[in-house]
This record gives C-alpha cells, sequence and structure tokens, in this order.
C-alpha cells in the first residue's frame, strides 16, 4: 500500500469517526448518507478549498504543506500523536536503493544490555520497533512470558512478538484484565511505526499475518488510531502469583545503534500489595545464567 493511499485512508476514516452536532455544525435534522462530517464541512473547518482536500484524500496529491497539514490536524481535533502521524503518512516514500528490502536483525547494544542487568527488582523487556523482544531480564520474563523459553530472545528467527502475543497467544490474552485496553495500545502503537517506516517490509508482513489470523486485529487496524504508548497503569492475573497492578513504562532509545529501540519496565507502588505480588514472582521465578539474565548484548 504507498503512502498516498495511507493518508488517504486516515484522512477518511478519521473525518467518518466526527460528529457535526460534537462541533457546532447545525445538522437542520437532515439524514446524512454517510457518518460522521462531509468533506466540504472539515474543509471549511480547516480553512482548505473542497477540491484540494478531495484530492488529499482519495490519493491524487502528496505535496501538502506542514502549515495546511496542521490546520487539517486541527479539524479532525486529533491529539499530539496523531498530528505527527498524519505529517508522517503526508511525507514521501524513500525511493533509494533500499526501498523494499527487508531489515536486518536488530541488535542489543552493551550499554543497553548493561541497564537491563542494572533492573534486576524491576521487570524490564527491550523491543524492537516491531515489537520484536530482543532481550529480557529475568523478572521481565516471569511477568510478560514465564511460559516461553528464557533464551527465545536469544535466537533471531524464535524472539517473541510483543503483538503476536498480546492477540494470538492465549496466556497473554488472559494476564490483562483489560484485554481490548492493551490490544489497543499496541495496535495504536504499530500504526505509529508504519508511519514512521512505511518501507519497511518485515512490519508489512507482521501486520498482514496479524489481520489474517485475528478478527479483532483487523478491527482495531482499520480503526486507525494510533497511541504512543508511554505510560499505561494494567490490572494483571499472572497465573502463578495472582492479581497486581503494574504501571509498565517506555523508555524509548534516542539516536545511535539502538534508535527505535524500547525498554519497557513495570513498577508498582511502594509498600503496596502489588510490590508484595511482585517480590512472590521474584522467589518463585526460576533463575537465569546470574552473569547475563537473559541478556546476550549484541547477539542476533
Amino acid at each position: 500500500m504507498n503512502g498516498k493511499v495511507r493518508l488517504g485512508e486516515f484522512l477518511q476514516t478519521r473525518r467518518s469517526q466526527l460528529q457535526p452536532e460534537d462541533l457546532g455544525i447545525p445538522g437542520y435534522g437532515e439524514r446524512r448518507r454517510v457518518p460522521g462530517l462531509r468533506r466540504e464541512e472539515l474543509a471549511s473547518l480547516a480553512g482548505v478549498s473542497v477540491s484540494y482536500y478531495t484530492r488529499l484524500e482519495q490519493g491524487q496529491s502528496l505535496n501538502a504543506s506542514p502549515q495546511v497539514l496542521d490546520a487539517i490536524a486541527r479539524a479532525l481535533r486529533l491529539e499530539e500523536a496523531e498530528r505527527l502521524h498524519l505529517h508522517n503518512l503526508a511525507r514521501p516514500s524513500d525511493t533509494g536503493s533500499g526501498r523494499g528490502r527487508r531489515p536486518a536483525p536488530e541488535r542489543v547494544t552493551e550499554a543497553t544490555g548493561q541497564l537491563l542487568e542494572a533492573l534486576v527488582h524491576i521487570p524490564a523487556i527491550v523491543s524492537g520497533r516491531r515489537g520484536d523482544v530482543l532481550a529480557w531480564n529475568r523478572l521481565g520474563h516471569a511477568l510478560f512470558a514465564g511460559h516461553l523459553d528464557p533464551g527465545a530472545p536469544d535466537r533471531p528467527a524464535e524472539r517473541p512478538n510483543m503483538a503476536r502475543l498480546v492477540f494470538l497467544d492465549a496466556h497473554t490474552r488472559d494476564l490483562y484484565a483489560d484485554w481490548p485496553a492493551k490490544a489497543r495500545a499496541v495496535v495504536g502503537n504499530l500504526r505509529l511505526v508504519a508511519g514512521r517506516h512505511p518501507d519497511d517490509t518485515a512490519l508489512h508482513a507482521l501486520v498482514g499475518e496479524l489481520s489474517a489470523k485475528s478478527t479483532d486485529f483487523a478491527s482495531m487496524w482499520a480503526d486507525h488510531r494510533v497511541t504512543a504508548c508511554a505510560v499505561a497503569t494494567y490490572e494483571m492475573r499472572h497465573p502463578l502469583v495472582g492479581p497486581l497492578t503494574v504501571t509498565q513504562q517506555t523508555l524509548s532509545q534516542g539516536p545511535g545503534p539502538d534508535q527505535g529501540q524500547n525498554i519497557v519496565v513495570a513498577t508498582t507502588e511502594a509498600d503496596s500489595p502489588a510490590r508484595t505480588t511482585l517480590d512472590l514472582l521474584a522467589q518463585v521465578s526460576p533463575q537465569h545464567d546470574p552473569a547475563r539474565p537473559g541478556v546476550r548484548a549484541g547477539s542476533g
């Protein structure tokens, strides 16, 4: 799917999700043939001509200025992450020689491996930009995927993928009390990544696989919602230690060899039942190699 089609689908879907009465547009009791705003209403709110907006939505133009895109974002009531996503969709794709090639396997740097080891008492995983688990510490493995081989992240062909786990793995689905909220966050984040990396063939393959295997994923993907997964609180139901509430924080790596990778940590409130439950999980979870707990920096 090319950039023009992706931009057009995003604009059309988000326009259909806006109700005229929410924006102060009088309906005069008329019955609309399609849900949401009409193109001319959205164009008027954005201060652009109907013909120009129509060309954008029909994929006939990809030369919108940042100012026009911001005006459309305001008219669509987009949040900041959604506004940036709109800009990414409108950016011409890279047509260089590397287009369409399958990216090389991602690697965990020595510095990231050391940080993961230092987080002894905090569940943590390192994920690639598509959600592949590149490494985890002992508690991260025990909390998020204790039913899987702890050495799987060290073998690129067998690395777990968090989106696959959330949508296709029964253990992970049962792990979250509010599974739909977790699922929407995963899909929203994948949408952001797809906007930033439109030529990532591995990402396209992942989306295609999940769409074919999960009707839930296909429905959420078609919604075109985007989410920056920075901080979220989840009630988890762990099969070994029972319920606990954790705050999942995603720490994005900056420029460098590990750019695009994230460190996901799960924290609990001090002196809370969840902290006690997490301590219990640390006691009952299997011990891994104490020198390198689930990390082989630079592997892959």
